[in-house]
């Protein structure tokens, strides 16, 4: 179970298993799995997929997974004789039960797991506008991890779990997603402290890639195409990696789903880097600043670019009013709350429809990647995170940070 090797992308070389980078250029590293055929364990949740995941062990108690089942309701809204929908939140009626209403849950647990093997007591350090930062904080208080969380000052609302918080330090950030970044990244290079890794995480980019394999035991098959919403683009290049194994697989056939990726514009830059555009003056407010990254890992060995080229992929830039009215679409026609972001990638799927760029008998997946948040209020408290601190630069994090310690 969870025997691997870390190999850079780019020539092949072999580095040591807790890597979060290759030494020789920028590349991404990709973990090469010894089970080369899917085994489903007798596991809770996603750690059924344990042969494919970088971990050796499981946090029992972070037990979410991804439910991949054929809609009726959208699909017949959009014509579509074989839409999946994998829906990633919670919606205990259809077996889903994300603690954080996020697919954010599935990198975190392997992410934590992996971080409590490789030994020592620093402090997880992890930047996010949301969905991450409720994650990690829900993982990490089942663990009793340190984490010291950087977030927007107006993602905060955003920020809560369904369990006591404990160990957790959250910082509020004057700015957006990106300074929430720079700020940590400052942190984490400092004594005591580590990095969760973003994109560059094995055990991120495996944990979410479980999407795929979910859709794939469940059809029987890879899907033609995959729908999803992007910030970094990581989800994408974790489905393109997990479509990767299943088809050497042998057994769910020998095509890679198409990677339709959606952005919000006109904060998109991996829209407009993959249409060769001039990017649009950002704007302050957007229908989901979630999914605003200002430098996701686009052109990098491994990277978005590769995988988009490699499935024949597509990226939609979707406006705010066309993901309000998807988004409604959805929750109409399937009878559950999502969040903004996936109604971005229904967005995509109906411009896609409408482009003949699939076909009405099409096996398609449609990532939701979160949802049923006013569900889980009828069976859970939720603890809202207030901010420890506000900053308006690092030095005054790291100072905070010293003055606690």
């Amino acid at each position: 179970m969870g025997e691997y090797l870390v190999r850079c992308v780019s020539d092949g070389s072999v580095q040591p298993p807790y890597s979060l980078s290759c030494p020789h250029d920028n590349s991404l590293l990709r973990a090469e799995y010894k089970a080369r055929q899917l085994g489903l364990l007798d596991l809770p949740g996603i750690w059924r997929f344990l042969d494919w995941l970088p971990v050796t062990g499981i946090i029992a108690e972070a037990d979410g997974k991804s439910v991949t089942y054929k809609s009726r309701g959208l699909a017949e809204e959009l014509n579509l004789q074989n839409l999946y929908i994998s829906f990633n939140g919670y919606w205990p009626e259809q077996g889903a039960r994300m603690p954080t209403c996020s697919f954010k849950d599935l990198e975190a647990a392997t992410t934590l797991e992996r971080l409590l093997e490789q030994g020592g007591s620093s402090t997880l350090v992890v930047a996010s506008a949301g969905n991450t930062a409720r994650a990690f904080a829900h993982v990490a208080s089942l663990t009793g991890q340190p984490l010291v969380l950087f977030v927007p000052e107006r993602a905060l609302e955003r920020i809560w779990t369904t369990v006591p918080p404990a160990n957790l330090t959250l910082i509020a950030v004057q700015g957006d997603y990106y300074n929430a970044i720079q700020v940590a990244e400052k942190v984490q290079t400092r004594p005591g402290f580590t990095p969760e890794g973003g994109a560059r995480n094995i055990a991120r980019r495996d944990g979410m890639g479980t999407v795929m394999l979910d859709a794939a035991t469940t059809l029987g098959r890879l899907p033609r195409h995959y729908f999803q919403a992007v910030g970094s683009g990581t989800g994408g290049i974790s489905a393109w990696e997990a479509s990767l194994r299943l088809k050497d697989d042998g057994r769910f056939g020998s095509n890679l789903p198409r990677l339709h990726l959606a952005q919000n514009i006109p904060n998109a830059p991996i829209y407009y880097a993959w249409k060769g555009q001039e990017p649009s003056p950002t704007q302050a407010n957007m229908f989901d600043d979630v999914l605003f990254n200002r430098k996701p890992p686009f052109s990098i060995p491994g990277g978005v670019k590769d995988a988009l080229e490699a499935t024949k992929g597509e990226v939609y830039g979707i406006t705010d009013s066309e993901a309000c009215v998807a988004k409604k679409l959805f929750e109409q026609s399937e009878e559950i709350d999502i969040l903004n972001a996936p109604g971005v990638a229904v967005a995509a799927l109906s411009r896609a429809i409408d482009a003949g760029a699939v076909s009405p008998d099409d096996i398609i997946l449609l990532n939701i990647t979160g949802g049923g948040v006013a569900r889980i209020k009828e069976d859970y408290p939720r603890y809202m995170l207030q901010p420890d601190v506000t900053i308006s630069r690092w030095e005054e994090a790291v100072q905070f940070l010293e003055d606690r310690s």
